[in-house]
């Protein structure tokens, strides 16, 4: 009798143990589900940051199946507000993501704690620098659509004075500043980008107000690094041109200011790293693509710029793809004090480009 019972026991653990092969195996090959949570700064309707973020998980969840996606999202989660954000990342984890995606840069520390506190969570933070074992980097080059758009500008601008509406003084935003710059002057050395800092990633009052601020003072192009369309209303409002950012941002509301834009074409990366949930393959990393990758790019050019600026910007691309950042940031560079920051023959490395807290010639910026 207990020989009998013993065989049973035996048997049902069997059983048991090739239900959870079976379970892992699934897994592995894809064929399970994964939940997956976002954290935005702003809506995901905003026109530019978040929505270029949610479009790139619609897609991605789109071309894996979305009945192989959960996708659970908190918006407008301001990154400089550490207890929500806490709070937001942790309710993501107890409701049982498996990864989870932190889109702002002012995110980073907060990521960092958490993801300390949820080993078994994998987390992965936008545009900041820390890692973890289960704790991913990811952002892009978009000093190169930067870069394009500059081309644009500096062609466009009768006045000499292009307004630059920038967000947080930190070194992202002065590269994209000092990307856009070396772009205009490469098309026009007389050129000179007004810049107004507004400290805040996402504020469309604040981004208007500082948009006129320069237009008033003679600024015939305004280009941003700011998260909504605010920028470009206001250049529709008085008259003169725009350069967007994040997202394509054309509408009819500003269909004669808006040029281009520098955006972000987030998709194959969340696909990828979704997938590699999905199969068991996600690794901690720091993720650096560009044009050649496909994760930034430069929005079609509008009918209101010229045929021959868009064969000017058109006839860099595969360079732009070929050489990234080593050809934005190619010497000789001096900044808006008459240094030289990178001399002729070299360019600025990796390292220089994350710590930069210097202007280009070229910049002005407000109350400097």
């Amino acid at each position: 009798m207990k020989l009998r019972k013993s065989i049973s026991l035996l048997l049902c653990l069997s059983l048991l143990a090739g239900i959870f092969l079976l379970a892992g195996c699934s897994a592995a090959t894809g064929t399970g589900k994964v939940k997956v949570g976002v954290i935005y700064i702003s809506p995901t309707n905003d026109g530019g940051w978040s929505q270029a973020h949610a479009n790139g998980f619609k897609t991605a969840i789109a071309a894996i199946g979305a009945d192989k996606v959960e996708l659970k999202e908190i918006t407008s989660v301001p990154d400089n507000d550490d207890q929500k954000t806490e709070t937001a990342l942790k309710q993501l984890a107890e409701e049982g993501c498996q990864i989870i995606f932190a889109t702002s840069y002012g995110y980073m520390n907060t990521v960092e704690k958490v993801a300390k506190e949820y080993p078994k969570v994998k987390f992965e933070h936008c545009s900041g620098f820390k890692s973890l074992d289960n704790m991913a980097n990811y952002f892009g080059q978009i000093e190169q659509a930067r870069y394009l758009s500059g081309i644009v500008a500096g062609s466009m601008t009768e006045s000499n004075k292009i307004g630059y509406v920038a967000a947080q003084k930190i070194a992202e935003c002065i590269r994209g500043i000092n990307a856009f710059t070396l772009g205009v002057q490469s098309v026009n050395p007389d050129a000179e980008v007004q810049v107004i800092w507004t400290n805040t990633w996402y504020d469309p009052q604040v981004e208007k107000e500082a948009a006129i601020a320069l237009i008033d003072a003679g600024c015939d192009v305004m280009a941003q690094h700011q998260d909504s369309t605010a920028v470009q209303v206001a250049a529709q409002e008085k008259g003169v041109y725009g350069i967007g950012y994040d997202n394509p941002m054309y509408s009819d509301a500003i269909k004669d200011a808006y040029l281009t834009a520098p955006i972000w074409l987030w998709a194959s990366y969340y696909q990828t790293r979704i997938q590699a949930v999905l199969d068991g393959k996600w690794t901690k990393g720091e993720y650096w693509g560009g044009m050649k990758e496909g994760v930034v790019g430069l929005d079609t050019m509008t009918a209101l710029v010229p045929k021959d600026v868009q064969d000017k910007v058109n006839a860099l691309v595969g360079t732009m793809k070929e050489k990234g950042n080593e050809f934005v940031f190619a010497g000789p560079i001096i900044d808006n004090t008459g240094t030289e920051r990178v001399a002729a023959g070299s360019s600025l490395d990796k390292a220089g480009q994350m710590s930069m807290d210097w202007y280009v010639k070229g910049v002005v910026v407000a109350g400097d």
